[in-house]
């Protein structure tokens, strides 16, 4: 039996399977990447629900795996040479979920690193830009005055769906007909833009033709619809 007693995060969440991955998170974009992942490659874990509207991700213990105060992070008890190991940043997670099961990353170099600079164009253009969408449509940026922030992410995340739009030009995922972490890292984003965050109208989503198939492709695979629901709230 593992041992994870080592983790101050298991004092707050307690693991009642310590053997299995422990899943820090909450079913946001960010969040549902690692659920969808463990979903998809069918490692045994444990949800444990990080409720970020009440703070929890701030919490010391929460603090104690992830510095920067953010969900997702995990704890696998069978990490490298098998001692446990705690990540942070879902990025990351995913490369390291891949190259745990050998799934959803090529091991041919070029396809690899094709693969890992789409993880890294999500990480680090879509989703830090359709978040200012969803704050300064749906939240509290909705009531500044000032709408010229809200017109340039919007600008900014129609830009990147023109991006999207022309990978998936006779492609059914981002690499091709391989699904891959790119897509794992993306798809949630783009369903939060035009869903949660309603913002399908503001961006032109139904102009597209690519981007929206792609989405409805991820959406239907059974381990999407599961990986969406965890951790949920009751």
């Amino acid at each position: 039996m593992a041992d994870l007693s080592a983790f101050p995060i298991t004092a707050r969440w307690p693991a009642q399977h310590p053997e299995r991955i422990q899943l820090y998170s909450l079913n946001t974009p960010n969040g549902v990447k690692v659920s969808i992942m463990l979903e998809e490659t069918g490692l045994a874990y444990e949800p444990h629900l990080v409720d970020i509207m009440r703070d929890e991700s701030k919490t010391p213990e929460f603090l104690s795996l992830n510095p920067n105060g953010k969900i997702p992070a995990i704890i696998d008890p069978d990490g490298p040479g098998g001692e446990p190991i705690g990540l942070f940043e879902s990025g990351a997670i995913l490369l390291y979920l891949a190259d745990k099961t050998g799934m959803f990353l090529s091991a041919d170099p070029v396809v690899r690193w094709e693969t890992i600079q789409w993880v890294f164009f999500q990480m680090a253009s879509i989703g830090p830009m359709f978040g200012q969408v969803g704050f300064f449509h749906k939240f509290a940026g909705r009531e500044y005055a000032d709408k010229r922030p809200l017109t340039r992410y919007v600008d900014e995340s129609r830009r990147l769906l023109d991006v999207l739009e022309s990978r998936l030009d006779g492609r059914p995922w981002l690499m091709g007909e391989d699904y891959s972490i790119a897509d794992i890292a993306t798809l949630g984003w783009v369903r939060n833009l035009v869903g949660f965050y309603e913002a399908r109208d503001l961006v032109h989503f139904d102009t597209l033709a690519n981007v929206p198939a792609w989405l409805e492709r991820g959406l239907a695979r059974p381990a999407v619809e599961r990986g969406l629901q965890v951790p949920g709230r009751d």
